[in-house]
């Protein structure tokens, strides 16, 4: 996987110079001592202002940050990814200028905003919040050499492209899922992929915890949906499930990274888990055997039974009770087995109980044949040639007042086949390649729904195909950094051909952290 990077890096600059991107701050010497363009970074920047001289991190280079614990937190994380790589002590100290400053109370920026003022004599990220200064570190880390990943010694120089970034993200919630469900996938799995997340500024991660196939979260005054619900997953094996402290120690290290987790427990349909586990959440009072094959519609919570409000009130109380972040998704697709009416009962006798419990409902957009709570937010999982009726029904209630975050299963469904060839995921939604993924505007996708109504967007991966974390990182890389780019950049900036060459230089990047992506042939990789 390790290869030298002088041609990696000639690659790249002859395609940045193919899409006419100006080189910043480069030495009238050898391109590997070349700094990358100022702009070479997914999501692209709101704005981009190359000039200058670029810096040089070196062995006298310092991270200087406020006396406050949250520029201190993110100076630590900085200089844990740089020193294995560069081999330089990088302390990190409130004291004296020059080197890397990150600076809280940036007048003027929202929470999740930055400015990044590179020179010969250092660099300076600004913000107002500590999120602002860790994605500016993100940014950071993308205009470095793709070797500052590894985790020994490398060469450099590591230069940053001398200008100044000034960003922002479009929309609040830019999300991915993950389905620990059908497969599960333990703490460190997950760690992970909320570390790659995290690079390309994605700031929710939605947990899908309970499905047909498995029951994943410890609910202490139901156990036997963890222990029997949770023993199983799709096409057999020992399943698995989170206690309520690896639960806990997911949320904190999300929160590490600026990601708010957004658990799932899917009702009343996909809960043949919990109706092996209970009988009496049954209609008929007999548990059905657990399952692990991948079909869908047919369980049923007993809407009419007063125990199953009995058993949410509890799951979402003791749920609730572990989740610092504001959201709760409820779920609602594919309840093929329970009649209009009774979907419709369910849901108003629930959503209740999330507000009861402090937290905000999120629900697939099925949610909209219902009448959603106030506030709450539908997730449209359709395609594009999802029928007019069922979108406008969406964007009525977008019109009404309901969030909408956009998950188009033939556009970011990251368990969808690249081509008929995949050798993972499925294909009920299409193919979706690279490019696919990432063409299309959230902000005038759903006809009917105000753009104001647009919350923002996220890529599920669901996992019926999906057994290790390699399989995670295939599905995911490289069609995950352009969702993440809709999320945050802005309208103007979307463009597929500039797109493909800035997506063209993370494969570099991948490879030293060890991530296993599809090889695209829509996308100019760097040769090898």
């Amino acid at each position: 996987m390790r290869q030298h990077r002088t041609p990696r890096l000639l690659g790249t600059l002859l395609l940045v110079a193919a899409a006419g991107i100006s080189v910043v701050g480069a030495a009238p010497t050898a391109a590997a001592k070349t700094a990358a363009p100022l702009g070479q970074v997914v999501p692209a920047p709101a704005s981009v202002h190359p000039g200058g001289s670029a810096y040089r991190i070196t062995g006298d280079t310092r991270i200087r940050v406020d006396d406050s614990p949250g520029a201190r937190r993110v100076g630590a994380y900085l200089a844990d990814i740089l020193r294995p790589s560069t081999g330089y002590r990088l302390p990190v100290t409130s004291h004296g200028g020059g080197g890397i400053q990150l600076r809280l109370g940036a007048k003027g920026l929202g929470g999740e905003a930055y400015r990044l003022d590179s020179g010969r004599g250092g660099v300076t990220i600004s913000a107002a919040k500590p999120a602002g200064l860790f994605h500016g570190v993100q940014t950071l880390r993308q205009l470095l050499p793709a070797a500052v990943e590894k985790n020994s010694v490398q060469p450099g120089p590591w230069l940053v492209a001398g200008g100044t970034i000034e960003d922002s993200p479009r929309y609040g919630y830019r999300g991915a899922m993950l389905d620990v469900s059908r497969h599960f996938f333990s703490v460190g799995q997950v760690k992970r992929y909320i570390d790659e997340l995290a690079l390309y500024k994605v700031n929710k991660l939605h947990l899908h915890l309970s499905d047909d196939q498995g029951w994943r979260i410890a609910i202490d005054s139901w156990p036997r949906l963890a222990a029997y619900g949770g023993s199983t997953q799709v096409g057999g094996g020992t399943g698995g499930s989170y206690t309520k402290a690896d639960y806990q120690e997911i949320v904190r290290y999300a929160a590490s990274r600026y990601l708010e987790v957004v658990p799932e427990i899917d009702m009343p349909g996909h809960t043949n888990a919990a109706l092996a586990s209970y009988a009496q959440l049954n209609c008929d009072g007999v548990a059905p055997p657990l399952y692990t094959g991948t079909d869908v519609g047919f369980s049923s919570l007993c809407v009419a039974k007063p125990v199953t409000y009995d058993f949410v009130d509890d799951v979402i109380r003791e749920l609730a009770a572990i989740t610092p972040g504001r959201y709760l998704h409820i779920g609602g697709d594919e309840a093929h087995s329970t009649s209009h009416a009774d979907y419709v009962t369910f849901m108003d006798k629930v959503q209740p109980i999330v507000a009861k419990y402090g937290k905000t409902v999120v629900g697939w957009h099925q949610l909209t044949g219902a009448t959603p709570a106030k506030g709450a937010i539908a997730q449209y999982w359709g395609l594009d040639d999802t029928s007019a009726e069922e979108k406008a029904q969406v964007a009525k209630a977008a019109r009404n007042g309901t969030g909408i975050v956009l998950s188009p299963a033939d556009r970011v469904y990251l368990d969808m086949k690249y081509t008929a060839d995949t050798p993972l995921g499925q294909d009920w939604a299409g193919l979706v390649e690279v490019k696919r993924a990432y063409d299309w505007d959230p902000g005038t996708y759903l006809p009917g729904a105000p753009s104001s109504a647009i919350r923002g967007v996220e890529a599920p991966l669901w996992t019926e195909t999906i057994v290790t974390g390699a399989d995670i990182d295939y599905m995911a890389f490289p069609r995950l950094p352009g969702v993440a780019e809709l999320g945050w950049s802005p309208a103007s900036t979307h463009d597929w051909d500039t797109y493909k060459v800035r997506l063209a230089a993370q494969g570099p990047r991948w490879d030293a952290l060890g991530i296993g992506y599809y090889k695209s042939p829509q996308v100019p990789w760097p040769a090898a």
